[in-house]
């Protein structure tokens, strides 16, 4: 029975870990990652139950400084996203010192009327406590935060530790997703990132930056097989060239790495065919931006 729910969001710089935690709390994953920035466009909720908790937890683009429209769009969304919320976690690494999107985020939360929640990632890479301790004094004094907690997204430590923390800051409520969700991302969407983060690992440069994908067909069979078209939108030529590769070995080897992630999320087999278009300058194209689904809600 659920007593407590409510929402976070959890808010940084590019590439600090935050698709990583989400995917840590609820368990399994539910938001790409990779190694490089601005992985997350949009705004994508893990979904986590917890005793007599349920956690929403709100994971938000990195914020950064905007080139283009599509990137006008993902500033927006960490704007919005730290409002209206019942707690705010800031993630940043372990450098003592505050940088100007954490110096950003902290004066939006300054505004806020709730708890915020200080989580230092990549603890497990500082072996001296002292250098922690600097980290914890820097931005202290930049914020009077509800609590401090060193963590390590990828290696799971001290997420437990911040759940607690975490949970404290829940109000009283009720249940706000049903037990088996753990994500509000629909399949179609899920499989479109898929497809993108494996383009996003297997790029390098530019290119996978201006890449889109479009599930333009997401069907089951009667033997339970689904069937998945995705089409790639790129942004030059050159590019196209470079994602399909020579005899076709770069979009074979993306759309395998995609279609086993797919079959994982599915639990059932996939059926995956890829085409590959481009779209010159789709991220200044509003249009554009909207159609591939990312759009103000």
């Amino acid at each position: 029975m659920i007593k407590k729910s409510g929402i976070i969001t959890i808010c940084g710089r590019p590439n600090v870990g935050k698709s990583t935690l989400t995917n840590a709390f609820v368990g399994e994953k539910v938001a790409i990652v990779t190694s490089k920035p601005q992985t997350t466009r949009s705004r994508i909720c893990g979904i986590k139950n917890r005793g007599e908790s349920q956690f929403v937890f709100v994971d938000t683009p990195g914020l950064h400084k905007a080139r283009t429209r599509l990137g006008d769009y993902m500033v927006n969304v960490v704007r919005e996203s730290v409002a209206d919320v019942d707690a705010v976690l800031l993630l940043v690494e372990p450098i003592p010192n505050v940088g100007e999107p954490e110096r950003q985020l902290i004066g939006r939360m300054k505004t806020l009327d709730c708890p915020a929640v200080l989580a230092i990632n990549k603890a497990d890479t500082v072996p001296q406590k002292e250098k922690l301790l600097e980290v914890i004094q820097v931005y202290s004094q930049e914020h009077g935060f509800d609590a401090v907690v060193p963590i390590s997204a990828k290696t799971g430590q001290g997420v437990e530790e911040l759940l607690d923390v975490l949970e404290g800051c829940l109000p009283e409520g009720p249940q706000l997703f049903p037990d088996d969700m753990t994500s509000d991302q629909p399949e179609r969407q899920m499989m479109a990132e898929i497809m993108r983060e494996k383009l996003l690992l297997l790029l390098d440069k530019e290119i996978p930056h201006g890449t889109a994908v479009e599930i333009t067909r997401f069907s089951e069979r009667d033997d339970e097989i689904v069937d998945v078209e995705a089409t790639i939108y790129c942004e030059k030529n050159s590019h196209k060239g470079i994602i399909i590769g020579k005899g076709g070995g770069m979009l074979k080897k993306a759309s395998t790495l995609a279609r086993q992630d797919m079959e994982k999320f599915m639990g059932t087999k996939v059926f995956l065919k890829t085409w590959v278009k481009v779209k010159e300058n789709w991220r200044d194209n509003p249009a554009a931006i909207q159609n591939f689904g990312y759009v103000k809600e």
